[in-house]
């Protein structure tokens, strides 16, 4: 059977979560006539945190008191969602979806970098070497100075800044706080953001089908999530981790459907750049494990 080893079932769970999150970001920037960023930041929010809620109460997690440590750590992990979140939201809302989710794949390799910087952590010639090849794919992503250039695509950029926080922050909280538990409190903080600021702005008229839209969302969300987890814990890191990338691929292929937004060279030659990059970086860390 194809999915017979735990490794291809990892890597078959992997590229169902990056589905989820690709076809939510899709419906995010479907929504984004019709509502405003804050207003659907908190409608979605409402619904993911509900269906997270009961994933977490279905679970029976317990939690145990949280040190000051780890409340330090879940304020800078939740400044980091939130500020990812909003960062790129408006990069989806203002350039194509391909070219915002490409950037972001610079991720990885930004941890890799602040994780040898901030934490410690030993990182060879050769990954420093994949990490600044990588971040040329991403300035030929980006384009500065280019007359094609899109300053929003520097919005994308600082959401990758704010996920680096969100997942150096993480690294340092004790196991002992349940992955639900984290991610219940996440959601509910980034939907109290968005209600909070969507005061200050207008409301436009939500409809039934945009409420089901952004329900619809919320469930991509959540299920890309718990495939997510499963992905990493059944099959090898190796293994598993390189078919995130696969999430370029969704994200272009919504962005044509959707949106006709074909991708240009450049943009393909960048994130081609970043995937192998940062599968070299991957395998490299794997290797010396």
């Amino acid at each position: 059977m194809i999915f017979a080893s735990p490794n291809a079932r990892g890597a078959f769970f992997m590229v169902i979560c990056m589905a989820g999150f690709s076809m939510n970001d899709a419906l995010i920037k479907l929504m984004s006539q019709e509502l405003g960023l804050f207003q659907m930041i908190f409608l979605r929010g409402l619904f993911a945190s509900v269906l997270i809620g009961l994933l977490w109460w279905q679970s029976g997690e317990r939690i145990s008191r949280p040190s000051r440590t780890d409340l330090r750590m879940m304020g800078w992990r939740l400044l980091g969602e939130i500020g990812g979140t909003v960062c790129f939201l408006l990069a989806i809302f203002n350039m194509p979806l391909a070219n915002a989710t490409a950037i972001l794949q610079a991720m990885p390799l930004a941890v890799t970098l602040a994780a040898a910087l901030f934490l410690g952590e030993k990182v060879g010639w050769r990954r420093y070497v994949s990490i600044g090849v990588g971040f040329i794919g991403m300035l030929i992503i980006v384009r500065p100075g280019a007359d094609s250039f899109n300053y929003f695509s520097l919005s994308a950029v600082a959401a990758c800044g704010f996920l680096v926080l969100r997942d150096m922050s993480t690294r340092q909280l004790s196991p002992n706080l349940p992955s639900r538990f984290i991610t219940f409190i996440t959601a509910v903080s980034i939907t109290t953001m968005g209600g909070l600021i969507s005061l200050f702005f207008p409301w436009a008229p939500v409809t039934l089908a945009s409420l089901s839209v952004l329900a619809v969302a919320a469930v991509f969300v959540v299920a890309g999530y718990l495939f997510g987890v499963m992905a990493m814990r059944i099959g090898d890191v190796g293994a598993v981790a390189p078919f995130r990338y696969s999430v370029l691929l969704f994200a272009t292929v919504l962005g044509v459907l959707l949106f006709d937004e074909w991708p240009n060279n450049t943009t393909l030659l960048g994130g081609a750049i970043l995937v192998a990059t940062g599968v070299y970086s991957l395998r490299q860390a794997v290797r010396k494990h």
